[in-house]
């Protein structure tokens, strides 16, 4: 009788399938954790989209948190100090107390100074006497106008508000999001102005009426210009959800309230031929600009690599890590281009090098869904990634775009929009004209003061003028 195999198949099975089992077990496991995790985040994000207002601090206050303020030393720097006025409108005397706490005299020594800065609280109540007259020759009306003068309204619509109030009217509630409400508030308690709430939105609609011809100077000179960042972001005009969206360059910054938030709205403001650079977070409308030359926000990247990594487990996590790194290594090549460390050809071979690191990492094997998610962006990008190396002027991030539309997402939790279509249209002009007033140098209190008084005849020249914008044709 020949020899026999003394194990037993079902011996081998059974082995195979407890160590199947185990790992099924382990994996069973990791995705428990997992699902925990992203459970914890989905109650987090629903939370955070039920708060009303204010972004309210996250988690518990931090065991041993930094010291406030700058780190003392020699880093320090100069500390601010507010100096004197240079006009002074009131001169006040502090004299000495005749005796000390002791009984005896006090022997005055010096005179020393303090300067004090001070809102005025009486207002200012004037009445302009108009001369009215004709013409002796035709009998034409004529009527005189003072430079204070923001209508030529008499009769019952005589008493108005000044320039000044005008402009603090607007300037609270589109730049600083004050509701009509506080406004009515702050005008009684300071200065004992009394206004309505609809008083004061008809002063903004005015204003915003006023500052159309600077607008759309403003529109064409973001048109002409050779770099924009633009963005977008949601609003609400009588309820309906639309789109406010900023197109900011070096010199103007124009904000734009539709009802799309497609490529029309791109074609509208900037024109489909607009052969500039373009700096955005990759929605697909910009793509329409098939003449522009296109940078990725790089911090749109960098963020959705970081997404990716809070789930990512095991392999998964190699590709976003090799994509933070290789923009990581991007940065630094900028920052040595910027301090002269690279000759023309230097920076060719450096942008060079960074493209063939970008087409290996493309040509990945990936099986995590998210990756080639992912991967099949940045392929469809590849080329706009490393503009900024190559255009000195360029950002490589949308910052600039975020950061102007930042105080109307503020003000958005406020106010929540706008209540009709020609309170949108006075909030595009108006925050255009302030914007760029900054931009430009321009003390934006003093220019709309001006716009608001000068003749009808010649308000939009003069507009356009103290701006440095294109003048209407």
């Amino acid at each position: 009788m020949g020899d026999t195999d003394p194990r037993d198949p079902r011996d081998e099975e059974i082995a195979r399938l407890r160590t199947e089992n185990e790992q099924l077990k382990a994996r069973v496991s990791e995705l428990e954790r997992m699902v925990e995790r992203l459970t914890q985040k989905v109650d987090e994000a629903l939370r955070a989209s039920k708060r009303q207002a204010a972004p309210f601090s996250k988690g518990d206050p931090k065991a041993n948190p930094k010291t406030r303020g700058r780190k003392p030393g020699g880093d320090y720097g100069l500390k601010f100090h507010r100096e004197p006025p240079d006009k002074i409108d009131e001169v006040l005397e502090a004299p000495l107390p005749p005796r000390c706490e002791c009984g005896d005299l006090i022997e005055e020594r010096e005179v020393v100074q303090q300067y004090q800065e001070e809102i005025p609280q009486e207002p200012i109540r004037r009445r302009i006497d108009i001369h009215v007259g004709a013409c002796r020759g035709c009998g034409k009306r004529h009527q005189g106008r003072h430079p204070f003068q923001t209508s030529d309204a008499v009769g019952a619509a005589a008493a108005q508000l000044g320039p000044r109030a005008q402009t603090t009217i607007a300037t609270l509630k589109e730049e600083a999001g004050v509701s009509y409400g506080r406004i009515e508030t702050i005008f009684q308690r300071i200065w004992g102005i009394d206004i309505s709430r609809g008083g004061a939105a008809h002063v903004v609609l005015r204003v915003g009426r006023r500052l159309d011809a600077p607008y759309q100077g403003i529109l064409t000179t973001v048109r002409r210009s050779r770099t924009v960042y633009p963005d977008e972001t949601g609003w609400k005009v009588g309820g309906w959800l639309q789109w406010l969206w900023d197109f900011v360059c070096r010199t103007a910054t124009a904000y734009v309230i539709r009802d799309s938030r497609g490529h029309d709205v791109v074609e509208k403001v900037l024109g489909l031929d607009w052969p500039g650079v373009a700096v955005h977070d990759g929605w697909a409308p910009y793509d329409f600009l098939k003449k522009a030359t296109h940078q990725q926000c790089l911090a749109h990247i960098q963020r959705r690599c970081r997404l990716i990594l809070e789930t990512a487990t095991r392999g998964a996590v190699r590709f976003p890590r090799a994509v933070l790194e290789f923009l990581s290594d991007a940065f630094a090549v900028r920052e040595r281009r910027d301090a002269g460390e690279y000759a023309v050809k230097g920076l060719a071979i450096a942008i060079g090098q960074l493209e063939g690191r970008l087409e290996e990492l493309l040509d990945w094997k990936l099986t995590n869904a998210a990756n080639r998610t992912f991967a099949n962006h940045l392929r469809h990008h590849q080329h706009e990634l490393l503009t900024f190396l190559s255009h000195p002027w360029v950002e490589a991030t949308s910052w600039p775009a975020d950061l102007a539309i930042r105080g109307a997402v503020a003000n958005r939790k406020i106010f929540g929009g706008n209540r009709d279509e020609s309170g949108a249209r006075a909030f595009e002009r108006v925050l255009s004209v302030l914007a760029t007033c900054v931009k430009r140098g321009v003390d934006a209190f003093s220019y709309i003061g001006r716009v608001l008084t000068a003749p009808p005849d010649q308000r939009d020249r003069l507009a356009c003028r103290l701006l440095r914008l294109p003048a209407p044709s």
